[in-house]
């Protein structure tokens, strides 16, 4: 590869990178990120644990959440794992 090459392939690589962050940053409407109470296999998505939805490999991750309803997470314990707005 050639300079230009890898200087494309890297300007591609972080517009994806910075899509799929954007994508993570924002819940739908009326819901809320909530870390640590996810099953594995069934998180939404991570703060960098690996690339996304339904990829978890322990239950109740603190680098997984589930997307629930606003208000909620703070309130939640899920077999003795709170919930948190942020993770772990």
């Amino acid at each position: 590869m050639n300079g230009k090459t890898l200087t494309l392939a890297g300007a591609v690589a972080a517009a994806l990178a910075a899509a799929s962050f954007t994508a993570q940053a924002a819940p739908p409407a009326g819901k809320e990120s909530c870390y640590g109470v996810a099953v594995k296999g069934h998180n939404d998505c991570a703060a960098g644990a690996h690339s996304c939805s339904g990829q978890s490999t322990v239950n109740y991750s603190g680098a997984d959440f589930k997307y629930v309803p606003a208000g909620t997470c703070a309130k939640m314990n899920t077999h003795g794992h709170k919930g948190s707005l942020t993770p772990a």
